[in-house]
């Protein structure tokens, strides 16, 4: 027998849990949606997306003896991008659904929708990943030249063979945020040394580094990993330069499952999508840097 006061340890085995929130695991949901073209690939017509580029023509000059007898050549590209399947099921038991907190049964919808989200994301990025020209390079530290120069040879591709097809409107920097730092860093360097007046650094002393870049709209995106030796890979694109077609806008399916414990529900979550990219080596750049951790 017990002797003394009554507190809820005594009790401890009486005592009920009660759920009183769920939340799903935080992430980023990604810019794809923002920095990218975007098509639906239109029922009946084939597996693939399909475009025309028309080759450009030459022009010269036309004197009063000029006799004009070199007609140019039309010429075109086929562009074409297959949109795949990408999908997830889950299981769930009916027992699971009597016994677990409402709470929680409310979040696994959209954690697996989530999840989906998360995926094509994470292709875009491999697009970035795949460029073909890449700026800085591993355990360089990201200045804002980097982001610059990609600006730059985007909207004036010319080289020594002559003028490629500049790109036009939107240009988007997409990076981690712990490369967006450096450039923050830069910005603020001379803080402590003279003061501050109003203005940019005074803005990004106070908010962080946010909006634009030479031009380009710039976004954090937390997807974008860190290898084994501290480095990342971003972007610089135009949004014209990646393209995602959707086979189909995302959908469920559900199926009765009686013979897995007791009954159960097994939901199946599908997307059919692709990127592709126009225009290959002069709408897109890698930006490759530095990406260990800061301290300070």
């Amino acid at each position: 027998m017990a002797i003394g006061n009554t507190q809820t340890g005594s009790l401890a085995d009486s005592l009920q849990l009660i759920i009183d929130s769920a939340r799903l695991v935080r992430e980023h949901e990604g810019v794809f949606m923002r920095t990218t073209e975007t098509h639906t690939l239109d029922e009946n017509t084939g597996l693939s997306w399909e475009e025309i580029a028309v080759g450009q023509l030459t022009a010269q000059a036309v004197t009063e003896t000029t006799v004009l007898d070199n007609p140019q050549s039309y010429s075109d590209t086929l562009f074409t991008i297959t949109p795949s399947v990408t999908g997830l099921t889950t299981i769930v038991t009916d027992r699971v659904y009597r016994r677990v907190a409402r709470q929680t049964i409310a979040k696994m919808g959209p954690a697996a929708q989530n999840a989906i989200q998360r995926k094509k994301d994470q292709d875009y990025l491999t697009v970035l990943d795949g460029a073909t020209t890449s700026l800085g390079g591993a355990g360089t530290t990201l200045t804002s030249g980097h982001i610059s120069a990609a600006a730059r040879r985007i909207t004036s591709p010319g080289t020594s063979a002559g003028l490629n097809e500049p790109g036009i409107g939107e240009v988007f920097t997409v990076l981690n945020g712990i490369q967006l730092k450096d450039i923050q860093d830069q910005i603020v360097a001379g803080v402590g040394t003279y003061t501050v007046p109003s203005g940019m650094t005074e803005d990004v002393f106070r908010r962080g580094f946010m909006g634009t870049l030479f031009g380009t709209n710039v976004f954090e995106d937390g997807n974008i990993a860190v290898d084994a030796s501290d480095d990342a890979k971003g972007g610089v694109h135009t949004r014209e330069a990646i393209v995602m077609v959707q086979g189909h806008a995302p959908r469920t399916e559900s199926k009765r499952r009686p013979e897995i414990g007791g009954g159960a529900d097994q939901m199946f979550y599908y997307d059919e999508y692709a990127y592709g990219e126009r225009n290959a080596g002069y709408w897109l750049y890698e930006i490759y840097s530095d990406a260990l951790a800061p301290s300070s």
